[in-house]
């Protein structure tokens, strides 16, 4: 306890009342601690701790650089102590109350800590310096100017080294640490530092000299006091006071520090105020006011006052850090002036506001930056009263309504030459003011040290900071959470295909983000990391050289290359050595000549070549046992002099990449050789599907304490059956962090650090237990939190400006369950990643009861990515999209497979006759093999062309009846159906059906899908054939047909389907496969893709395509497709032949009661 004395109270209280304590020298603070007023009800509650050397220019100390209060006591008995995080180097210490016990009074009992600091010089800054010859030289400054720069002392040449700090012309104490390490040097200020920056040996302090003309560059030179000026533990103050050789003093110094008399205020609130009399005799002839101030804010009323007369007022503000000057009466604009920029740096500027003899000029910085000059016909000159930074509350809304609240700090004020005394305001015995500190600028740069990461560049107001984000590729308030995939399996389930990509493969870890070519197969989805040589390149031996090294820089920097090897399943990168009378192994003494140095850094020697273990001193063919020489272990070894080559893959993480080779046999008469290395080929991504399954709910993994006490992200996909249960836990002595599943809609993210709990909720729009992959991502920082759930829009939840930042955590790191193992989570939790570094889960749950490594079951989320029929399939580690069924091809199914058809192109695909069909009735279909008896026909396609007329397709029956697709000679798509003698004729201008019994829907392009009714008793079944471009077997067609079926097609079709069968995938992918026959010249294109049409000619591509989910109003087609050009385009038509009536299982029928006129133009 402090003694039993009855302690401080004050007259009043409010919070213009203070503690001072003059400690009778410099100390160094390290704790306070505080009491309430003995055997009474008064003591604080809150309260503000600042320091001072001289007992004015008072500085706020401020804990983890933003908390400025201090939490007090609860009662007139506990002590309650703070250690200060960063001691306090000061003689007076004084405390203000904020709050204060609402049954009592400010009452107070305090006591601090430290012991005593001193040893300082003063330098004059004209001719004055101190230098040394320095391995380690710490000390401290005070100074009015706003830098202190080590100059470079060997030449009359002065280079800009580094810059560090911020603010240092707050005339307080600063630290400074130099270490010398060789040529390079570690600066720190105060608690910011800079490694490795080049430096000389020699350095001098308070002034930048030259040894060689012994001149000062007086301009530079440093003005202020320095202090505890250490060399490798001598004290140089001391050595120059005693004029040891080993210091050279040059110029005025002393061995005290007198500091500048300068008072300053601040405006730290939007009722701030600092109302001044005028008390000058001759107001009426004119006005001048000085004053300096500092800013971080673009925007602020600096000065306002009235004119005399009721002429008007005068507005001084900053408005875009320019300052400007606006005189107004009611609401006419009498003047306006301008001048400066840049003045919201956070830097001192000086302004002059004068008006003498109908003459008025501003001026900022002595007119270094800038000035403007008015004659107005009216007198400027001050009434009564100014007002700065602000107005009193009866005339708070009409200075609102006009200009920004200032927020900054304002010093050396001076009116018409008077400076004005702000200690008298402080004491009320001058003007007037309202939520000011006074003796003191409450600055604070928040953008030193930058809280924006990953290269944000930060800004700030006086009371926040923002982080720009751009071209970073990282986002967030402060830069902290990468925008990309960490790899291109990642890209591959966010639906995308083979393309570059950048990924980021430590997240928000310091590994910047790396641009990759991603090629997505069917099978796996490969990363590429290239070098710069990559062809395989011929060796030219130099004459006099035994051996050749090559080397290979990648584009991805060390870090990039080797996480990104390591976090896949699988690399492999060829190594290719071709030769003639070069060998690689195959000495006498067993030395290789030739070997390749791989795997971290500068890399390892390898001996093995491609397709070989490691170690083995093989190739491949050693390994498989089919060399030139059987006794040899590689191909080269032979000495042929016939060309030869050693390739193959290696599959080794640990030394790849390949970073150089050295070949050593290329230099004998006769010797030639040529090397490939390829770049590094990786696919599958360990971290992606890392998962574990928690099958009850006091099921739970623990791993160490999570540390993210100035930012954390936190990232993981979940899939669950229940309606609740939490994610994750981390607790601390009062702070903690959790993540739970609160219903079947809500996602919460909660946390504490110190400033009470907090949460941020997502509510999704469909239920989450829906056994589906569910992605979270939650981020905290100081400035806010925030959490997303799958693609929903991110929530927010602003942090408070000056509240506690470090999230100081001590227990395990809890996943799928809690502490009190209740209310755990059950179902599966993936690819969990914390501030960058994924956890192993997987590893973890195999020797953790209740949870198991893995979670099956993909399709359910990731299915829908299998586009155009395909059919999504379960892998282990993910999924795949089986393509076989679909008349597209790639890793979604989404790529469009086309041909590009010349006059005499045919493919002919056949199927099986319908008896030796139901003789082998246990056959299944497939894509290739397929029943010639559908219960219906479906036909999809795509075509591009400028002929007509053309034949697009034709289907014939094993009874003689066909169906053929075709475009007439104006440029309209026809249907052709015909059974014997019955034709049934249809286009997309008219339509010659009446009865009804077979119903068929079309849509071409991106036209309305309609239905119409074809007349007919009986099926087409029995289909024979299908042909693609020109039919060459005619013999059984209408001689109209027949004349354009022997023209062919000119032009491209893509993804032609006709039920379950892809004739045309088939015959580009299978061309040997027994029901296709492909006539003429036939080459796959990407002729039907979009990106293909050429935008400056006629050509379109035009799609036949199936909506069977929606059904036409049964009206007849009319004018669904038509042109009068002959130049064809579309998009997708789709055919439907859908027999209804009771025979669909029977042989084809055939009604002779229902003819129709066959009327056709070809």
């Amino acid at each position: 306890h402090l003694p039993r004395a009855g302690g401080w109270s004050p007259l009043t209280s409010d919070r213009y009342q203070w503690l001072q304590v003059d400690l009778g020298e410099r100390t160094k603070i390290t704790a306070v601690a505080t009491q309430g007023r003995y055997g009474s009800s008064d003591w604080l509650t809150t309260y503000l701790l600042m320091f001072s050397d001289m007992g004015h220019n008072w500085k706020q100390y401020r804990q983890e650089d933003s908390i400025g209060s201090f939490s007090g006591n609860s009662n007139a008995d506990s002590v309650v102590q703070y250690k200060l995080q960063q001691p306090a180097m000061a003689r007076f210490l004084r405390l203000i109350p904020l709050d204060w016990n609402p049954s009592g009074r400010i009452g107070l009992r305090l006591e601090a800590y430290g012991c005593p600091y001193c040893e300082f010089c003063h330098l004059h800054g004209t001719d004055s310096s101190l230098w040394c010859f320095s391995e380690k030289c710490p000390f401290s400054f005070v100074s009015p100017l706003c830098s202190f720069v080590p100059g470079r002392t060997l030449s009359t040449e002065t280079r800009h080294l580094a810059s560090l700090g911020s603010l240092l012309d707050d005339q307080h104490w600063h630290h400074v640490t130099l270490e010398l390490h060789s040529l390079h040097v570690n600066l720190t200020v105060d608690k910011l530092t800079k490694r490795n920056i080049f430096a000389p040996m020699q350095l001098s302090f308070g002034a930048v000299e030259s040894l060689l003309q012994k001149t000062i560059i007086s301009s530079r030179n440093f003005h202020g006091c320095l202090e505890n000026l250490q060399f490798n533990g001598l004290n140089l103050l001391e050595l120059a006071k005693v004029n040891d050789h080993r210091v050279a003093a040059v110029g005025n110094l002393t061995f005290s520090c007198v500091e500048p008399n300068s008072v300053a205020v601040t405006f730290s609130d939007p009722h701030s105020f600092l109302q001044l009399p005028w008390a000058t005799a001759s107001s009426s002839e004119g006005a001048s006011v000085e004053f300096q101030f500092r800013t971080w804010n673009k925007a602020g009323l600096l000065l306002t006052f009235d004119l005399p007369q009721q002429g008007g007022v005068v507005w001084f503000y900053l408005s875009e850090a320019r300052l400007k000057l606006h005189i107004q009466k009611g609401e006419k604009v009498l003047l306006e002036l301008s001048a400066g920029s840049a003045l919201s740096d956070g830097q001192w500027h000086s302004v002059e506001l004068n008006s003498r003899r109908g003459h008025l000029s501003i001026s900022v910085d002595k007119e270094e930056g800038g000035s403007a000059q008015a004659s107005p016909s009216f007198p400027v000159a001050v009434e009564s009263q100014l007002f700065f930074g602000g107005c009193p509350t009866e005339d708070r809304q009409e200075s609102k309504d006009h200009l920004d609240t200032f927020y900054g700090c304002m010093r050396s004020i001076t009116l018409d030459t008077n400076i004005v005394d702000l200690i008298l305001v402080q004491q009320r015995q001058l003007g007037n003011y309202s939520n000011l500190q006074i003796d003191m600028c409450g600055i604070i740069d928040r953008c030193s040290p930058s809280r924006c990461e990953h290269g944000g560049c930060c800004s700030q107001s006086w009371t926040n900071f923002h982080c720009n984000c751009s071209d970073s590729g990282y986002s967030g308030a402060t830069c902290h959470s990468s925008v990309h995939e960490p790899s291109c399996e990642a890209y591959k389930h966010n639906g995308n295909t083979s393309g570059y990509f950048y990924i980021d493969v430590d997240g928000s870890g310091p590994i910047k983000p790396q641009l990759v070519y991603c090629n997505m197969t069917e099978t796996d989805t490969w990363m590429i990391l290239q070098h710069n040589n990559t062809e395989l390149t011929r060796i030219r031996p130099s004459p006099g050289v035994d051996q050749l090294s090559v080397h290979f820089g990648y584009l991805s920097e060390e870090e990039q290359l080797l996480t990104a090897i390591s976090q896949s399943e699988h690399c492999e990168q060829e190594l290719s050595y071709h030769c003639r009378k070069s060998r690689l192994h195959n000495t006498s003494e067993g030395s290789p000549f030739s070997w390749w140095l791989g795997g971290p850094g500068s890399g390892r020697v390898h001996t093995h070549w491609g397709g070989a273990h490691p170690d083995s001193q093989q190739c491949s063919c050693g390994l498989q046992g089919d060399c030139v020489d059987p006794q040899l272990f590689c191909n080269c070894d032979a000495d042929g002099t016939e060309w030869s080559e050693d390739s193959g893959l290696l599959t080794h993480k640990e030394s790849l990449p390949v970073r150089a080779l050295v070949l050593g046999d290329v230099q004998r008469p006769g010797s030639e050789a040529a090397y490939r290395v390829g770049p590094v080929h990786c696919y599958g991504d360990k971290n992606f599907w890392n998962a574990a399954s928690f099958d009850k709910q006091t099921s739970y993994l623990h791993f160490p304490t999570f540390h993210g006490e100035l930012s954390a992200d936190i990232s993981f996909l979940f899939k669950t059956t229940t309606s609740s249960g939490v994610f994750l836990e981390n607790l601390g002595i009062k702070d903690f962090i959790r993540i739970e599943l609160s219903s079947s809609t809500w996602v919460v993210f909660s946390f504490d650090v110190g400033n009470g709990p907090l949460e941020v909720k997502v509510e999704s729009r469909v239920p989450l237990d829906d056994g589906r992959w569910h992605r979270v991502r939650a981020e905290r920082n100081i400035k806010e939190a925030s959490l997303q759930l799958d693609d929903l829009p991110v929530a927010t939840q602003q942090a408070p400006t000056d509240g506690h930042v470090h999230l100081q955590l001590n227990s395990q790191l809890f996943i799928g369950g809690t502490a009190s193992r209740q209310g755990g989570f059950r179902g599966c939790i993936r690819s969990l990643k914390l501030n960058g570094a994924t956890l192993d889960l997987e590893e973890r749950a195999k020797i953790t009861p209740g949870v198991r490594p893995g979670c099956p079951g993909h399709c359910s989320s990731y299915g829908p990515l299998c586009q155009n029929q395909g059919r999504c399939v379960e892998k282990p580690s993910g999924f795949s999209c089986d393509c076989s069924s679909s008349a597209y091809t790639g890793i979604f199914c989404q790529t469009e497979l086309s041909g590009s058809f010349k006059a005499g192109t045919s493919i002919r695909y056949s199927f099986k006759d319908p008896y030796e069909w139901s003789r082998n009735s246990s056959h299944l279909p497939s894509s290739i093999y397929s029943d010639s008896t559908p219960r219906g026909e479906n036909i999809s396609l795509s075509f591009r062309t400028t002929q007509s007329p053309a034949l697009l397709l034709y289907i014939s029956s094993f009874y003689r009846g066909h169906v053929a697709l075709l475009i007439n000679k104006h440029g309209e798509l026809w249907q052709i159906l015909q059974r014997e003698r019955d034709v049934i004729f249809v286009s997309f201008s008219k339509l010659l059906a009446t009865t009804v019994s077979v119903i068929s829907f079309f849509q071409v392009d991106q036209n309305a899908r309609e239905n119409f009714n074809l007349t007919s008793d009986g099926e087409f079944n029995a289909i024979k054939s299908l042909v693609l471009g020109r039919v060459y077997e005619s013999d059984d067609l209408d001689p109209h047909l027949t004349r354009v079926a022997s023209l062919g097609f000119t032009g491209c079709l893509s993804v032609v389907q006709f039920n379950s069968i892809n004739p045309l995938k088939a015959a580009l992918l299978h061309p040997d496969s027994s029901p296709v026959v492909i006539t003429g010249p036939l080459a796959q294109s990407n002729c039907g893709s979009p990106a293909s049409a050429n935008p400056y000619t006629m050509e379109t591509t035009h799609h036949l395509s199936d909506q069977s989910d929606s059904v036409g109003s049964g009206q007849p087609l009319v004018n669904a497709f038509r042109t009068d050009s002959a130049l064809i385009g579309g998009t997708e038509a789709f055919l439907s032949l859908l027999p209804v009536l009771s025979f669909l299982f029977q042989p084809f029928l055939l009604s002779k009661s229902s003819t129709l006129p066959f009327i056709c133009q070809i």
